[in-house]
């Protein structure tokens, strides 16, 4: 093997069961999203990334217009859009679907 095959998520990939920890269900949450093992594997994976944990904090404990409000707030415009447009009916009720796990855990 050479030296190209271990760039990037080459890396990630080859350390254990051929896939990145984020794809791989120890690297999710049971709640939605990303735990901290998932999200350093995604980093290993793709250099230069921002990739951070969800923002958790209730809303009303936020401040308005704070740097974690504005994250939450896309955050949910952004996944609320693709629950509605991009999900089956299915997908959409069922309560333990990643979409729905995530929304609840960012207070959406």
């Amino acid at each position: 093997m050479g030296d190209i095959a271990l760039r990037g998520q080459g890396r990630a990939m080859f350390a254990k069961g051929g896939t990145p920890a984020w794809q791989r269900k120890e690297g999710k949450s049971e709640s939605g999203g990303l735990n901290k093992k998932g999200i350093a594997s995604y980093r290993a994976a793709n250099p230069g990334s921002k990739l951070s944990m969800a923002v958790t904090t209730k809303p009303s404990k936020l401040k308005p217009g704070s740097k974690a409000a504005k994250r939450r707030k896309s955050f949910c415009a952004r996944m609320s859009g693709m629950k509605k447009r991009l999900t089956s009916a299915k997908t959409a009720n069922d309560p333990n679907s990643r979409i729905n796990k995530s929304l609840r855990k960012w207070n959406c």
